[in-house]
């Protein structure tokens, strides 16, 4: 989901491409100064692995090899958060933080190319997911991981708890995807209700004729009713444009062709999406052998918070929580970076065995 959403703001790059260029290059310098680790503990490797037989980008930073391994599910499909790095940087004091460009995306399409990527379809992804993190436990010597999945990524991020409870110290849910195989149709109606109150006939006619049920979408019309999702929701298109579009304008990781590759990531991954309709969380299970949080924006139209609490009442875990992040929609975690790592510190850090603690200023 949030590649397509990034897809459709590709304009709002344009301005500074023509005016801003001396400034980038100075906000981005600054950003690679901020994720400078010199910690004698800590540790910053990026680099390629062998994943699922092809080489797959995998970055792991921390100011101390000792805390908690985190392992970010990013969304999309396609769409890596290592953009956010400087957002988040204070993460990286309480966690060691693993940030993947699945299949299909980013760097590690770069690597091996589009006929090199295998499709990438839904299962691919899961598999690679596990292979991953065998692979962060031999490398960083850890038992198990917290495992974080972010938007699209928590469509993957439940299967894995489920499933792999001997790999997981936790799940933490955010941006969380709840599939129930089409039943609630409230974000459709809702949409429709926005765009017909903006006026949008042209928009309307075309959600409308797509009708509630995704089993029917292709994965381009998938994409074109996430971009309308957000583009029509206030605070969600603010966001996009000041927190997403702006942490890729300014990351340092990504030159002016790699901010061209990250998109043809995402357009890429799209097809991750096919055969995904007939999902249903709830009959696939509630019950988790690992602690279970979701901490959601209290204003998310995309992946609405109470169809996440519905599920989350009926899950059965040795520990959970729910939270709502305020003034924030989707992207929740990196609108509010401060408030998303006092959750983790204040709610998951006690339940995976470490002490309670809330972040230092600055």
């Amino acid at each position: 989901m949030l590649g397509t959403v990034l897809a459709a703001s590709t304009a709002v790059l344009a301005a500074p491409v023509t005016g801003l260029l001396g400034h980038r290059a100075l906000r981005r310098s600054r950003n690679a100064r901020l994720m400078r680790i010199g910690t004698p503990d800590g540790i910053d490797e990026q680099g390629y692995v062998r994943i699922g037989g092809i080489e797959q980008w995998i970055s792991v930073r921390g100011e101390d090899r000792h805390n908690p391994v985190l392992l970010e599910l990013h969304g999309g499909p396609g769409a890596p958060t290592s953009v956010f790095g400087p957002r988040t940087r204070a993460w990286e004091r309480h966690f060691t933080i693993v940030r993947w460009d699945m299949r299909g995306a980013d760097r590690t399409l770069a690597r091996s190319g589009a006929d090199g990527q295998g499709g990438p379809t839904f299962d691919q992804v899961l598999a690679d997911a596990v292979e991953v993190t065998r692979h962060l436990r031999v490398r960083l010597g850890v038992d198990r991981v917290l495992l974080v999945g972010s938007s699209y990524g928590s469509v993957l991020g439940l299967r894995l708890a489920r499933s792999h409870p001997e790999l997981y110290s936790a799940y933490v849910g955010t941006d969380q995807n709840i599939h129930d195989a089409g039943r609630d149709t409230s974000t459709h109606r809702a949409l429709l209700e926005r765009l017909r109150a903006a006026g949008k006939r042209r928009d309307l006619a075309a959600v409308e004729a797509m009708g509630p049920d995704r089993h029917r979408w292709t994965a381009r019309q998938r994409a074109a009713y996430a971009k309308l999702s957000a583009t029509s929701d206030p605070m969600t298109l603010h966001t996009m444009r000041t927190v997403v579009i702006g942490s890729l304008w300014l990351s340092p990781l990504h030159s002016l062709r790699g901010i061209g590759s990250y998109f043809k990531g995402m357009s890429h991954s799209e097809t991750i999406t096919d055969g995904t309709g007939h999902f249903d969380d709830w009959a696939d299970g509630t019950d988790f052998d690992v602690p279970f949080f979701v901490f959601q924006g209290a204003q998310d139209v995309l992946t609405p918070p109470e169809r996440a609490r519905r599920f989350f009442d009926d899950v059965r875990a040795p520990v959970k929580g729910f939270a709502l992040i305020e003034d924030a929609g989707h992207f929740a975690a990196f609108r509010h970076p401060d408030r998303f790592l006092e959750l983790l510190l204040t709610m998951v850090r006690p339940a995976i065995g470490g002490p309670t603690a809330r972040p230092q200023a600055g």
